[in-house]
């Protein structure tokens, strides 16, 4: 792909992005430094909610629909301690945060740590919307990290809460630059465009994604020598 990125555009707490896990996976390991996640904001903020039983069937009808499609699992934990839970509240602030810090240590760690907290919501059945749940799971995945102050920082460091914001923002300016809505979005960067790679393909196994990334990159334009 020579010098071009791929920004990877999802929310945490969004299941079509749990559903493009494994295709993620593969782009991970295949082009690490090329990769870039970028968490939209889609259910923070502004767009978290508590969790209803209305809001509870709609994720679960969706949630159907993907294990169908993808193979991925949604436990019955998840069912009972989730979608189930009176007074669960559905924000992946909490999750946008430790990205962005876990960003900062180590970029590669990223795509690692968002794979680790959906599988801990979906398979496990644990609160990731919870700053000591979130917390705990990426001190398991990343030597060094105290889960007790980093659980503080999710909750209480404003320069944190201010450069996720920011991150988010970049995300929101990309978003409608490219003319895309709604997540997952994976966009192949090259030169001074932005190019949508084909979404069905973030369905798939990871040799479908690879593929259509190359022949996409084909397809561009070459970059001018600067």
């Amino acid at each position: 792909m020579q010098s071009a990125r791929l920004k990877y555009i999802f929310d945490p707490l969004c299941g079509w992005c749990y559903a493009s896990a494994p295709a993620l996976h593969t782009l991970a390991e295949t082009y690490p430094d090329a990769l870039e996640l970028m968490p939209s904001g889609l259910f923070s903020d502004t767009g978290a909610r508590a969790m209803t039983p209305a809001w509870a069937h709609h994720a679960w009808s969706n949630d159907r629909r993907i294990e169908a499609m993808t193979g991925q699992p949604f436990s019955a934990a998840y069912q009972r301690n989730i979608l189930q839970s009176p007074g669960m509240h559905f924000d992946s602030g909490v999750m946008n945060r430790a990205l962005t810090a876990i960003r900062a240590l180590d970029p590669h760690l990223e795509p690692r740590i968002l794979r680790r907290l959906q599988s801990a919501r979906y398979v496990d059945g644990l609160d990731t919307s919870n700053a000591a749940v979130v917390a705990g799971e990426c001190a398991r995945q990343v030597a060094g990290l105290d889960a007790v102050e980093f659980a503080e920082r999710l909750g209480h460091d404003s320069g944190l809460a201010r450069q996720t914001a920011l991150r988010i923002g970049a995300t929101q300016d990309l978003m409608r630059r490219a003319g895309v809505n709604g997540v997952p979005v994976l966009l192949l960067q090259s030169g001074e465009g932005e190019y949508v790679v084909n979404g069905a393909a973030l369905y798939g196994d990871g040799a479908a994604l690879l593929a259509e990334i190359a022949r996409l990159s084909a397809a561009l334009p070459p970059v001018p020598a600067r």
